[in-house]
Parts: structure tokens; C-alpha cells; sequence
């Protein structure tokens, strides 16, 4: 039997093709092979994010970071003169644009930002005078406009942070007591307008090792890790035989109680110290002694 040309064609070429189907496919009834699915990503270091108090000799800050060491947003106010400055390192600068709001719900505050952008900070910066009704502005989500940039609304401060940047940033606008009560005081002898009469202490504490300066309202913490200190920007109560000093450090609570008692010891040496000293700091308590400097 004779095939047509057409027909020849077709079968050599269905012949060309499985030829190379069979030379492809694996010998026997194996499996196709697959490759392994990629290793599984080390996961990081915890994310740190979320608001943070800090202070410093300079002020003040509430700080909401987006992850360890970056900032999505900072408040700050400087330890001297009645100001406010709110950065955003995501914003562009733009050549006419001078406002920049801060607020929550109903509540704004419009500062004066640099159309040449912040280059020490990074993004831009807002500064004015601390809004009266500061507490307001961060007491629920916490959203900044500058233009067409838009940063949040964020999560709220937690209370207790919230209460005391807002007492930070008052405590330096109020208004300045008479000269006579005034002169030679720093900013840690100032609480409003109130001089502080506090003799500067020292307290120790073992197991483990801490140490704090406490100067007027300021009480500079120190640990091994920490050994220049850290300063925190406390509120002062003044109780019968001591006193109480209440801030933030890392986001929790910083509390250093002092009372008097003679005889106590630091459990490492022989000295003996007139005063007991109770500190929160880091969410566990420890117990230590003071002395006047």
C-alpha cells in the first residue's frame, strides 16, 4: 500500500516526536524528581517596635519606632525654652510647604517645618510652642500631616509615657517662678514653677549592681551595661521620711523610693548607709542604699 506524501510527513514527524518524549522521560517508573523547598528563613531579633519615653540632659522625647533604632516618629521637647519639635524621617521636604500638624481624633496642632527638610534627623521636622492641649494630642491615635504626606494614625502612647512627656514638656513652659527662687537652680531643681529643696543622694543596690545620682528630679540609673547612666526626667513627692521619684525609662514604669534607716547595709561592704532605697525599674523590684553627696 502506497501513502501519500502528506500522510509520510505526518507519521515521520509524530514518529521524531515520541522518540524524543521516550528519550526525556526517566528510565522505569521513577518519579520525577523535585526540587527541595528552600530553607526556612533564621527568624530575627524581636521587633522592638512601638513607643518609647527617653530624656536626656538635652529633654525630653516620645519616640514610636518602627523597628529597633528607627524612628517612624519623635516628639521632643528641649529641656530649656517652651518648645515642641515633631520629625518624621519618612517625609520628603517640600520647597512650599511650611506646616506641619500633629494631632489625634479632634485635636491638632500646626508647627512651622523647614522646607529645606531636617538634615540632622533626616525627613522633617515641625517646631513650635508646646500646645496647650498637648495631652490631647496623644492621648488617642497619633497621626502627623505635612502636605500630601501622611504619617498614621499610629497606636496611642501608653498613658503612663503619655503623662509624663506632657509633664516633661510643661514642667520647662510653665511660667518662671520670682528670680529669687529661681537663681542657680538647673532644670532638675525646677518642678513648674517650684524650686525643689532635695539634697543630692547616691544609692547602690547589689544583685544585681545598679546605682542612681539623684539630683533634684533627675535620677541618672546605672548598671554594668550602663555605666555612664542613663538620666530620667522624674516627677518628685516628697513623703515624711523620704521621698518618691516616678518616671519612665524603656517604656515602663521608673520608680526609686527613699526612706529613712539608718544602719543599712549594701550587703557587700561594711559601710553602713542612713538610707533604704526601693527601685522599679524594668518591671522588677530591687533594694539598695543611699547616701547624701
Amino acid at each position: 500500500m502506497r501513502l501519500s506524501p502528506v500522510l509520510a510527513a505526518s507519521l515521520l514527524l509524530s514518529a521524531c516526536g515520541g522518540a524524543a518524549d521516550d528519550q526525556a522521560a526517566p528510565a522505569g517508573n521513577a518519579a520525577t524528581p523535585v526540587a527541595p523547598p528552600p530553607p526556612a528563613a533564621r527568624p530575627g531579633p524581636p521587633s522592638q517596635a512601638g513607643w518609647d519615653l527617653q530624656s536626656s540632659d538635652e529633654g525630653a522625647a516620645l519616640v514610636l519606632l518602627s523597628a529597633p533604632d528607627r524612628a517612624a516618629i519623635r516628639l521632643f521637647c528641649p529641656s530649656a525654652g517652651n518648645r515642641l519639635l515633631v520629625n518624621v524621617p519618612g517625609f520628603r521636604a517640600v520647597g512650599s510647604e511650611e506646616r506641619l500638624s500633629v494631632g489625634s481624633g479632634g485635636e491638632v496642632a500646626t508647627l512651622v517645618a523647614d522646607t529645606r527638610g531636617d538634615r540632622q534627623r533626616g525627613g522633617v521636622t515641625g517646631a513650635g510652642a508646646v500646645p496647650a492641649n498637648l495631652a490631647a494630642l496623644i492621648a488617642g491615635p497619633v497621626a502627623v500631616n505635612y502636605g500630601q504626606q501622611n504619617s498614621g494614625p499610629h497606636p496611642a502612647p501608653p498613658a503612663g509615657l503619655a503623662r509624663s512627656f506632657v509633664a516633661a514638656c510643661t514642667d520647662g513652659a510653665a511660667e518662671p517662678a520670682p528670680p529669687e527662687t529661681t537663681a542657680g537652680a538647673g532644670a532638675c531643681m525646677m518642678q513648674g514653677s517650684e524650686r525643689l529643696r532635695v539634697a543630692p543622694l547616691r544609692a547602690v543596690g547589689t544583685e544585681p549592681f545598679w546605682g542612681a545620682r539623684i539630683e533634684g528630679r533627675c535620677v541618672t540609673y546605672s548598671h554594668p551595661e550602663d555605666q555612664s547612666g542613663t538620666r530620667v526626667w522624674t516627677r518628685y513627692a516628697p513623703a515624711p521620711n523620704g521621698g518618691t521619684w516616678t518616671g519612665a525609662l524603656g517604656g515602663l514604669r521608673f520608680e526609686l523610693t527613699t526612706r529613712a534607716a539608718p544602719g543599712c547595709s549594701d550587703g557587700m561592704s561594711d559601710r553602713r548607709y542612713p538610707i533604704a532605697v526601693e527601685l522599679l525599674v524594668g518591671g522588677e523590684r530591687r533594694r539598695g542604699c543611699a547616701a547624701p553627696l
